[in-house]
């Protein structure tokens, strides 16, 4: 049986939860309190006896960040799970960061939150789609950044002068001076799927994925004129 401390400031949010703990046979109801200082008084004189972790962010005396941290160092083997309004992927990250095995947003809040925490027990990670959706678009563009990073450490003024052939070069000073697709494919002779084959192999050259990206990393290389 596993022993939950529900850590909500919204009465009605900290009962439903409390009620779907209490009524599983494989969950007990430890407390539920409404503040970071309830909670972590609560963890000084019971933390060891605690398994799960219910806990808000945002409560009416602090993060539930602070109890998060709290539990972990009293009892390592705590599992926290985070159910909050707080859905931006620094609050999750920070979860993360802080000790949670889960994040759901109270918008998605499970019907049975005792068998979203029966699954985090039995090895998941539970995590709202919405939520999943703004981490894995955090990662994405922290991937982006730490790819235009290790481009920039790699070449040298010199190296960048070759990384486009003279024809992707022709038609990155082109979009840069504000040529459609369509105008770049009649001023160069070439057929459209030419030049956005081309638009392609610079963007994957200059490590971006749109034209604005494409000029700025290409002004900064030293590949097309500053124009003023």
């Amino acid at each position: 049986m596993w022993h939950v401390l529900v850590v909500e400031d919204d009465p009605d949010m900290r009962n439903f939860f409390s009620a779907s703990v209490t009524r599983c046979a494989d969950l007990q109801l430890s407390a539920s309190v409404g503040s970071v200082a309830q909670a972590i008084a609560w963890l000084d004189a019971h933390g060891q006896a605690v398994d799960v972790l219910l806990v808000d962010l945002g409560l009416p005396d602090g993060s539930g960040l602070d109890v998060i941290r709290h539990a972990t160092r009293i009892n390592l083997t705590c599992e926290s799970l985070v159910i909050s309004m707080f859905g931006d992927e620094d609050n999750v990250l920070a979860s993360i960061e802080a000790g949670a095995l889960g994040y759901i947003h109270k918008d998605s809040t499970p019907d049975d939150i005792a068998q979203t925490i029966l699954d985090m027990r039995g090895g998941a990670s539970p995590i709202s789609p919405m939520i999943a959706r703004r981490v894995l678009a955090k990662y994405q563009a922290d991937h982006r950044e730490r790819a235009r990073e290790k481009l920039k450490q790699t070449l040298d003024a010199n190296t960048a002068q070759h990384l486009l052939t003279p024809r992707e070069h022709e038609v990155l000073d082109l979009i840069s001076r504000g040529f459609s697709y369509a105008e770049v494919a009649r001023l160069q002779g070439l057929s459209m799927h030419t030049v956005q084959s081309h638009i392609k192999n610079l963007y994957g050259k200059l490590a971006v994925h749109s034209k604005s990206e494409a000029v700025f990393e290409g002004t900064r290389m030293g590949l097309l004129k500053v124009r003023f």
